[in-house]
């Protein structure tokens, strides 16, 4: 294995006592910082070249992160059409980095980081182990459902592999910092270790996560943010049947979504549940359903939601309850 690779032991911080509340914006968070910034003094050893594989939300988010962690982004590898997109364009030059053809040109890169969707791994992987030599190289994938199984044909040609999944949104035209995130790694020992290396570098906390559980983990932070973003459309689908102008929305319901999430993390779920099912308020529930048959997606998000609290949280009347629903 090469020298360059660390192994530093890592584990998911607890927030210490004191802390700023992580609801709580800092006070430069309105300010349009396009690079995170470094908090630490990098070290002088060097750290290994890394290549991107499909620059999209999650590889231009690396992209842009790894070099002030001390990463040099020596490649972007795109589809063909990708290259006719401007924002790829204009993020390989500001990094000055070689913008590559899939499959078509090498990567000489020590570390080659796979960030295309889920469906495409195994294909992509395959037009990449055709294309060069692999011995000694790290390789890595970020879904977070699939295994590094998906780079099996990469490891046959000598790779280590590994699937690097950070626990964090990525959407267009914002760039998270990576500090505090968590990444959950699997994969061959040489790859588990150099992505730990990495991920402390980018100030984020590597676990090791075993395969058969991978799934069940993209469950977990699928509910904690694009389901909670289908939660939020059902909510203003709601708010406008009830007379609320959409400009308003956000203003009305921002201090009590920000109170739950704080009561939430201070406390636990049950600790933090609060509203008609709590008191019991079979009457007002049966109305809600009535009122929510004109807004059938809605309707059913509140059914699904108000089942999941009569077995998971504290309920009065839940045998009334549960009638009201299985009547619905």
């Amino acid at each position: 294995m090469a020298r360059w690779v660390r192994l530093r032991p890592t584990s998911l911080k607890e927030p210490s006592a004191g802390a700023q509340d992580p609801l709580e914006p800092p006070a430069d968070a309105w300010k349009s910082a396009i690079l995170p910034a470094v908090s630490k003094p990098l070290p002088s050893n060097r750290r290994p070249a890394i290549s991107i594989v499909g620059p999209g939300n999650l590889g231009t988010a690396l992209a842009l992160t790894l070099p002030p962690a001390g990463y040099e982004v020596r490649s972007l590898a795109a589809r063909r059409k990708g290259f006719r997109n401007r924002q790829t364009r204009t993020l390989a030059r500001r990094l000055k980095a070689r913008l590559v053809e899939i499959g078509k040109q090498p990567l000489d890169s020590e570390v080659v980081w796979i960030t295309v969707p889920d469906d495409v791994i195994a294909s992509v992987a395959r037009l990449l182990a055709q294309s060069q030599d692999w011995k000694s190289k790290i390789v890595f994938h970020s879904s977070g459902a699939l295994t590094s199984d998906e780079l099996t044909c990469l490891r046959e040609k000598g790779a280590r592999v590994a699937s690097v999944h950070p626990m964090m949104t990525f959407v267009r035209g914002t760039v998270p910092e990576m500090a505090g995130v968590a990444f959950a790694v699997e994969g061959d020992a040489a790859a588990v270790r150099a992505a730990r290396s990495i991920v402390e570098d980018l100030g984020g906390d590597a676990f090791v996560i075993k395969k058969q559980n991978k799934v069940l983990y993209h469950v977990f932070g699928s509910l904690a943010s694009p389901l909670v973003v289908a939660l939020m459309a059902s909510l203003e689908q709601v708010a406008q049947a009830a007379g609320i102008r959409q400009r308003d929305i956000k203003r009305v319901m921002l201090p009590l979504l920000l109170q739950t999430l704080r009561n939430y993390l201070k406390h636990d779920a049950s600790a933090a549940f609060s509203g008609s099912l709590v008191r019991g308020d079979v009457a007002t529930v049966r109305k809600h359903l009535a009122e929510l048959k004109n807004l059938p997606e809605a309707r059913a998000v509140y059914v699904a939601l108000v089942s999941a609290a009569l077995r998971l949280l504290p309920v009065r009347n839940r045998k009334s309850l549960a009638r009201v629903l299985g009547s619905s």
